[in-house]
C-alpha cells in the first residue's frame, strides 16, 4: 500500500497544493497512491488529532508513505525523529519526503544516503534537547535571580484518585472506622498509606489519624 498523507495547519495553505507535490512526484516515479490521509490541524494537536497513529497502525513492511516535506510529520526535530523512528524500524515501512528528495528505506541497509539521513537526524535530535535543556536551566537561574521561588506554591494540593469518594471516607473516618477496613469493605481500591496521607492533608475537622484501629485490621 501507497500512502499520502497532507496535513495543513493554516488557512493560507492548500491541502490541493500538497496533493499536488506527491501527485506529481508518483507520476515521475510510476507510483500510485492507494489512501490518502489528508486533515487540517495544528501542528500542536496530538499525534492522534493530526491521525498519525491511525497512519502507522495501518503500516506494514514493503507499505510507502509519502508527504510533501518534513515539517509536515511534527513540530519538532526530536518528534520527527520518533515518528520516522517507529515509521520505519518499527513498522518497516518506506518514507519519501518529496520536497527534501529524501526516501528512507529501512530495506536498504547498505544505502549510505540512509545511514547519513539516520545519523543527521539523531544528532538534530540530541542538539534540540541539550537546547531545551539549557533554555531550562536559564529561565529557571533567572527566576532565583529575581528572588522567586520554584515549584509548586506551599501548600498546594494535587489531585487524587480518592477524591470522587471524598465524602464519604471523611464520613467513616469521623466514625473511627479503620482506614484497611475503608478500603478493603467501603472502596475496594486504595492502599493504606496513600490513604492514610490523603486524609491528613484534606481532613481539617480532626488530623490525627486513629493508626491503631488501622494497624489492628492489618493484623
Amino acid at each position: 500500500m501507497i500512502y499520502g498523507y497532507i496535513r495543513v495547519s493554516t488557512d493560507e495553505q492548500s491541502v490541493d497544493s500538497q496533493k499536488n507535490v506527491i501527485s506529481r512526484y508518483c507520476v515521475e516515479k510510476k507510483m500510485l497512491v492507494d489512501e490518502w490521509i489528508a486533515l487540517e490541524v495544528s501542528s500542536r494537536k496530538s499525534l492522534r488529532q493530526r491521525r498519525i497513529e491511525e497512519l502507522l497502525s495501518k503500516l506494514g513492511k514493503d507499505d510507502v508513505v509519502i508527504v510533501s516535506e518534513l515539517s509536515r510529520l511534527g513540530r519538532s526535530i526530536k518528534e520527527v525523529l520518533g515518528i520516522i523512528e517507529r515509521l520505519t524500524q518499527q513498522c518497516g515501512s518506506r518514507l519519501i519526503l518529496v520536497k527534501q528528495n529524501m526516501d528512507i528505506n529501512p530495506r536498504n541497509r547498505n544505502d549510505l544516503t540512509n545511514k547519513i539521513l539516520i545519523t543527521v537526524f539523531a544528532m538534530l535530535a540530541e542538539l534540540e534537547r541539550d537546547f531545551i535543556s539549557e533554555r531550562t536551566k536559564e529561565g529557571l537561574s533567572a527566576r532565583r535571580a529575581k528572588g522567586l521561588k520554584l515549584g509548586k506554591p506551599k501548600g498546594t494540593i494535587q489531585s487524587s484518585m480518592y477524591d470522587k469518594d471524598q465524602e464519604r471516607i471523611f464520613h467513616l473516618h469521623k466514625m473511627g472506622v479503620p482506614l484497611n477496613t475503608i478500603i478493603k469493605t467501603h472502596l475496594g481500591y486504595g492502599k493504606y498509606i496513600s490513604l492514610r496521607d490523603y486524609i491528613r492533608k484534606r481532613y481539617t475537622d480532626d488530623t490525627t489519624i486513629n493508626t491503631d484501629h488501622a494497624n489492628t485490621a492489618s493484623s
